[in-house]
């Protein structure tokens, strides 16, 4: 049981960093994390699915808004096993695919993920059988008190810039991308889901995969791009609440976020960012930053010829977990995960989180 019987469902959608095992049901995708030394640090040092040494984000967000273990079980588990399926979804579901983006194509790379859109159809199954279960009325009143977490778009962004034939600007690709996602939401809009947070794209310039790309510094390209895609989400998010009636958000600055615990560790003077940090409260600072000693390298990686492995048994693998902000090329540790869902929850600070935090949306 991952959930208290009597408490609203959440329904989480994205990608990698919300992925509790989704991707190891597909047969034919190769963005798999259900192999050693991932989930190192899990309970009976599992694998399970989770881009991460132990927890991930999905998990350690649902266990500070109160009353979940771990997240929802994926969909895809749900549905291979058949027999709690109408039982767990009524405790929420995670729709979440490691390679996913907010276009359709994105992730073709890995052989098939399950792309936002889809995540969304698979959504209106869940829908479908709980109004058929509780009736329309009463469903739709559970949907619409439910909260529904997003964390997606940075492999939008990578496969942009990665891209040998750039066919937009990249103010027309924010564009495009911003377009899409306002898409996928008003389409859960539609079928009731009314709380959305918001985990916007963190500064992926700075991952250990981009600093190999770029000589051992931030990407301020990436960078960029994750930064205007906070700025476009948050325009969408101020329209769709003035707009649609009962619409609720919350939209995490993760790209604040995590320069925040960067900067503070190996100073400014490091990096030229293009973007202009806001001033932070010095308890949002120690917060966020606190117990680091590598905000740079991956804990779990080789370097090779073509950049940095992906984290196998046998690659290297650092002693102190919890001493590093990345687990792999690309991925938070757990420990990061915590304590980025301890400001998602609860923080007051809007350099981080606006107009409330997760926490005051579950119960708005």
């Amino acid at each position: 049981m991952h959930a208290a019987r009597d408490l609203l469902p959440i329904f989480i959608f994205g990608d990698s960093t919300l992925d509790v095992g989704t991707n190891n049901h597909i047969a034919n995708g190769s963005s798999r994390a259900d192999h050693p030394y991932n989930g190192i640090d899990y309970p009976g040092s599992q694998a399970t699915g989770r881009f991460s040494n132990g927890l991930n984000t999905a998990d350690t967000i649902v266990q500070l808004l109160g009353g979940y273990d771990l997240s929802p079980l994926p969909y895809l588990a749900l549905v291979e096993d058949g027999s709690n399926f109408t039982r767990e979804i009524l405790h929420g579901v995670n729709f979440a695919s490691g390679g996913a983006g907010l276009s359709k194509v994105t992730g073709q790379k890995f052989g098939r993920v399950v792309s936002m859109e889809e995540q969304v159809q698979q959504f209106a199954t869940v829908r479908g059988n709980i109004t058929a279960l509780l009736g329309e009325s009463k469903g739709d009143g559970l949907l619409q008190k439910s909260m529904y977490i997003f964390s997606i778009g940075s492999n939008d962004i990578m496969e942009y810039l990665f891209s040998p034939l750039k066919t937009m600007t990249p103010e027309q690709f924010v564009i495009n991308l911003t377009d899409a996602y306002a898409i996928h939401l008003k389409n859960l809009y539609s079928m009731g889901a009314r709380k959305f947070g918001i985990l916007s794209i963190p500064p992926i310039g700075c991952c250990p995969f981009a600093r190999f790309v770029s000589n051992g510094t931030c990407s301020n390209e990436t960078n960029d791009l994750a930064s205007a895609c906070h700025t476009s989400f948050e325009s969408l998010m101020k329209n769709m609440s003035s707009t649609l009636e009962g619409f609720k958000y919350s939209l995490v600055n993760t790209y604040n976020m995590t320069m925040t615990v960067i900067t503070q560790k190996i100073g400014n003077h490091k990096f030229s960012f293009s973007l202009q940090m806001p001033t932070y409260s010095t308890s949002a600072i120690s917060l966020v930053s606190r117990g680091f000693k590598d905000v740079v390298s991956a804990c779990c990686a080789d370097k090779t010829p073509f950049g940095l492995s992906e984290c196998l048994k046998g690659v290297h693998l650092c002693k102190y977990r919890d001493d590093y902000l990345f687990w792999d090329a690309f991925h938070p540790t757990e420990k990061a995960s915590k304590l980025a869902a301890t400001v998602v929850v609860s923080s007051q600070d809007p350099a981080f989180v606006s107009p409330i935090n997760f926490g005051s949306l579950r119960k708005a």
